[in-house]
């Protein structure tokens, strides 16, 4: 499957966050790319608007960064949508609650595809409900399995993944939780 750009916005937009977001860290982009386990040309192109990235990027980007996706995002009333290799994910709304940031999630998982993503920080969860179709999601060594109705979540400080189980697309609801103090 060809790589999809990850956010329905422009490019040139998400690359000035990135790059803010990496100097705020004081964080080459050699060194990121590094620890983020992307290309040093890819992230420079991505953060001069030249490439977008896809969510994979993006996660992999925030999570060595020590922030939320949500801080790359525009925020809503519109929502963005974030393509992933086997995920479209439309971010509906980031909020606070003490010492916790929330990240939620409108997800269509096509079926068939299975997505990887890398660790997030320590500490952050994902909790997703399936409204339809069957998703195998969580942690790549311990995977769980839910329907309509169900609700699973897991620690995602872990490698992870999604995968929709043939033949029917899975439309579900995700929410992520980030604690504040995993954030720098």
């Amino acid at each position: 499957m060809e790589a999809r750009p990850a956010l329905d916005t422009d490019p040139v937009i998400v690359g000035q966050r990135v790059r803010l977001l990496r100097q705020a860290a004081g964080v080459s982009l050699s060194e990121l790319a590094r620890r983020a386990d992307i290309d040093r040309t890819t992230l420079l192109e991505v953060e001069t608007g030249l490439a977008k990235a896809t969510a994979e990027m993006l996660w992999a980007i925030t999570a060595q960064l020590g922030v939320p996706i949500g801080a790359i995002l525009d925020t809503p009333p519109s929502p963005q949508v974030v393509h992933g290799t086997a995920i479209e994910a439309a971010l509906l709304e980031v909020f606070e609650d003490g010492r916790v940031t929330y990240e939620l999630y409108r997800l269509r998982i096509p079926p068939g595809i299975t997505q990887t993503s890398l660790a997030h920080l320590e500490g952050v969860t994902e909790h997703l409900t399936v409204y339809a179709g069957t998703l195998i999601a969580g942690p790549m060594d311990a995977p769980l399995t839910a329907g309509p109705g169900h609700h699973i979540s897991w620690r995602s400080d872990v490698p992870h993944g999604y995968c929709a189980v043939p033949p029917d697309e899975v439309r579900a609801s995700l929410l992520m939780r980030y604690p504040t103090d995993t954030r720098t």
